[in-house]
């Protein structure tokens, strides 16, 4: 019976693995499988290649991280990599007992905090990052354009869905350093577990949505954010809020989604189906939703009200 449940936790603990590296492809600003292989290259360094799975995992993240013209985005990205990587490692050696929520948002803040601390000092620097990020975004934005005009054999896509696609774009240069941020801890989560799976360390790699939560001290992060949003003051106190809320607000409707999940008693494979199409084709109403249900978690535990109510 111990063999059943531990092996339908492995099942489990790879279809999240794919649906984590899905988001981190979705968000994709920095290389995706980049910020899978430098982490996991990390933890080989500080625990040695043990076994044939390790050694071409291994093989595969050095050329992950190897190929690519070498510009000045190749060693931005590989720096953030290797930091976010190191410290996360570093602590999940160090406080293995942690959620692996707690753990990715501590890499996360320290790298991120360390990175603005550089651009303070060194506004150029940060000056051409939000440069080379803009105009990459363009650029893909162009290119999905000419794909589309290929697939319609030459015919013009419509106006509208262009102009659509392109304020998303631009919602996406504003907000980019969030969606690094969320990125990010995505693909450690994907790390951890392709280091757990691969090394047998018997430890959880990724747990069900239904648990997730993180520290409730983080809803100032959110307030902040929305005030300086609020406010409207000059352009890079304001940007500095959006990002805030955004990163914050995809956590919270995230945690939202897991208190329906708990609470509901797990969705079935035709309600995570509606779950996607709503959130396709209604993504703000859905999440702003989700989102208000974390929040309310934050004071309200719903999930520890809805357990006690039930015994």
């Amino acid at each position: 019976m111990d063999e059943t449940k531990e092996s339908e936790e492995r099942s489990d603990a790879w279809r999240r693995a794919l649906a984590l590296f899905v988001a981190v492809l979705g968000m994709s600003v920095v290389q995706p499988t980049l910020l899978v292989a430098l982490p996991f290259l990390v933890f080989v360094v500080l625990r040695g290649i043990r076994g044939t799975g390790v050694f071409f995992a291994t093989l595969l993240a050095v050329v992950v991280v190897m190929t690519g013209p070498r510009d000045g985005t190749w060693y931005v990205e590989r720096a953030w990599a290797l930091m976010v990587g190191g410290i996360f490692a570093a602590v999940s050696l160090a406080r293995p007992t942690w959620r692996l929520t707690s753990r990715t948002l501590l890499a996360v803040g320290v790298t991120a905090g360390v990175w603005v601390l550089i651009m303070v000092v060194r506004t150029d620097a940060w000056a051409a990052v939000d440069w080379v990020v803009t105009d990459e975004l363009h650029a893909a934005y162009v290119t999905w354009l000419d794909v589309m005009r290929t697939v319609r054999e030459g015919e013009v896509v419509s106006p509208a869905f262009a102009s659509a696609i392109y304020r998303t774009v631009e919602m996406q240069v504003s907000v980019f350093p969030a969606l690094v941020a969320l990125e990010s801890m995505a693909a450690l989560a994907v790390a951890w577990w392709l280091y757990a799976r691969l090394y047998r360390t018997g430890e959880t790699s990724i747990g069900p949505l239904g648990g997730f939560r993180f520290n409730d001290h983080l809803v100032w992060v959110m307030i902040v954010g929305l005030l300086l949003v609020g406010i409207r003051t000059v352009d890079p106190v304001s940007r500095l809020g959006a990002n805030l809320a955004v990163f914050m607000g995809a956590l919270y409707a995230l945690r939202g989604m897991g208190v329906v999940v708990s609470v509901s008693g797990g969705l079935s494979l035709f309600g995570y189906g509606l779950l996607a199409l709503g959130i396709l084709f209604a993504a703000p109403v859905v999440i702003g939703f989700a989102a208000l249900f974390g929040i309310a978690d934050t004071w309200l535990d719903l999930r520890a009200r809805v357990g006690s109510a039930a015994t």
